[in-house]
């Protein structure tokens, strides 16, 4: 049965004749009619937020970690109808919308830990002459309203990463989910409403690009949290005037595999990290750098790990890779895979679409300006490239407009520390894959991969201004 969704303003459900489809990406059906909210809509919705902004910044820490605490037990309770959720409108196959639900209960519950300890600073003045009794204390205070813009491929977990730390440091925040997926954002916002935040702590606003846009422009923001692609988001950060801007973007995340490396867990690990999630996240796999002493043996692995790998139905708990967003995405990334093989690239398992789907693809003899190198695929496709030095292979790694988290496979500490100091990202994985992601790191990526950090303390840090009180402790007279 068709559902039809409101959206959330200052603790209300509002309605309205505007609306837009949300499509199960597998199927292709209709699941949902959202309602699209208005320039007067967004405009009450901004008001909503800053009128918050007193009430969120007076909470004490011991109410904003119940609050936490409590959307953690909600979405724990829920947890089978959040997974239904991610998977229908996002199409990510279930046992990856279940892991999901999980990591953002996680989240959640850091964030309940980190409301209770956000750190200050006591700072000795009297390093300098003449400021003998003087004594500095540093505490860091709400920076105030704040606009999450959040991508389809996580619903959740990064619609998470924006509100659990904007409400653990006492911030009230709007989210504007991605078109494709606003049904889990909805349905977090229920519950968080639930879980007794005071209205107008958070709003969850579906819109058209302009009135996003609109709110990005909005000095009433005091920080813009945006995650998606690298054209979008720095296009709005030069929008955004004297806003703070963190921003999460894109990737096309390499791997080092050294003659030394266990071949068998390097060949599992990127099996599992290029095709999750049919490659639509910004740290899948998608170039693998393999010393020539070992090319072919794990060359080899890696297609035997790979073949393995289902693909269909998303609702199937024994589908590995499902489909990718919609179709016009497929037929994107199935157009770079033939570009590539005109220009000479290999295919040495998959390469085919059908629908929204396409076949998980290994493809060799690249050339570093193929489009399937050199940008972010954001699809089930995997390069391997032969090299001799593990100069050549960071360098090569490097050869990249992204820089998110690389990974290397070695069992010498010294390569790893010479990937550590050369690699120019944001999160070095030793005998990992770049796809890992703990969601209480600083997570974040250097060039066109962003600015700033994720994760829960890390976030909270920018979403405070510290503020110093300057004491000056005069001797008692007697």
């Amino acid at each position: 049965m068709q559902e039809f969704r409101p959206f959330l303003v200052h603790g209300q459900w509002r309605s309205g004749e505007l609306s837009a489809p949300v499509v199960d990406p597998f199927t292709g059906k209709l699941v949902a009619q959202v309602t699209q909210a208005t320039e007067s809509d967004v405009e009450e919705a901004i008001a909503s937020t800053c009128s918050a902004a007193e009430t969120m910044g007076k909470l004490p820490a011991h109410g904003r970690y119940n609050i936490l605490q409590q959307v953690a037990a909600l979405l724990y309770r829920r947890r089978d109808e959040f997974a239904q959720a991610v998977t229908t409108e996002a199409g990510k196959p279930i046992t990856d919308a279940k892991r999901e639900v999980g990591r953002a209960i996680q989240t959640f519950t850091v964030a309940a830990e980190e409301a209770r300890r956000i750190p200050g600073e006591v700072i000795p003045l009297d390093w300098t002459p003449g400021f003998d009794t003087h004594l500095g204390v540093l505490r860091r205070f709400p920076i105030g309203p704040i606009l999450g813009i959040t991508p389809f491929n996580f619903p959740l977990n990064l619609v998470a990463h924006k509100v659990a730390p904007a409400l653990a440091s006492g911030n009230p925040i709007l989210i504007k989910p991605a078109p494709q997926t606003p049904l889990t954002a909805l349905l977090l916002g229920e519950v968080i409403m639930e879980a007794g935040l005071p209205p107008g702590g958070l709003n969850v606003v579906p819109c058209d690009n302009i009135l996003a846009e609109r709110m990005v422009v909005d000095p009433r923001f005091k920080l813009l949290s945006f995650t998606g692609s690298a054209s979008v988001g720095w296009m709005l950060k030069a929008k955004c005037g004297k806003k703070k801007v963190t921003l999460e973007l894109g990737g096309n995340a390499g791997v080092v595999i050294e003659s030394d490396a266990d071949l068998e867990l390097a060949a599992q690990r990127c099996a599992a990290g290029g095709f999750g999630y049919a490659g639509q996240t910004c740290i899948s796999v998608q170039r693998i750098f393999v010393h020539h002493s070992i090319a072919d043996a794990f060359t080899t692995k890696l297609l035997m790990h790979v073949a393995r790998l289902k693909l269909g139905d998303p609702a199937d708990e024994t589908t590995s890779i499902g489909p990718l967003i919609d179709q016009s995405a497929a037929q994107r990334v199935e157009s770079w895979i033939d570009e590539a093989l005109e220009d000479g690239a290999r295919v040495l398992l998959g390469g085919k679409r059908k629908g929204s789907l396409i076949e998980a693809t290994v493809l060799s003899n690249i050339k570093p300006d193929m489009k399937v190198s050199c940008q972010e695929v954001f699809g089930p496709v995997v390069t391997i490239t032969p090299y001799r030095q593990l100069s050549e292979a960071v360098a090569l790694l490097n050869q990249s407009d992204y820089g998110l988290q690389a990974g290397v496979f070695t069992q010498d500490i010294n390569k790893i520390f010479y990937a550590f100091r050369h690699l120019e990202v944001g999160a070095v994985l030793a005998n990992e894959i770049p796809t890992f992601r703990a969601d209480h790191m600083p997570y974040g990526g250097v060039k066109d991969s962003g600015l700033g950090r994720e994760g829960i303390r890390a976030a909270i840090e920018d979403m405070t201004e510290p503020r110093m009180l300057i004491l000056n402790l005069k001797e008692p007279s007697h």
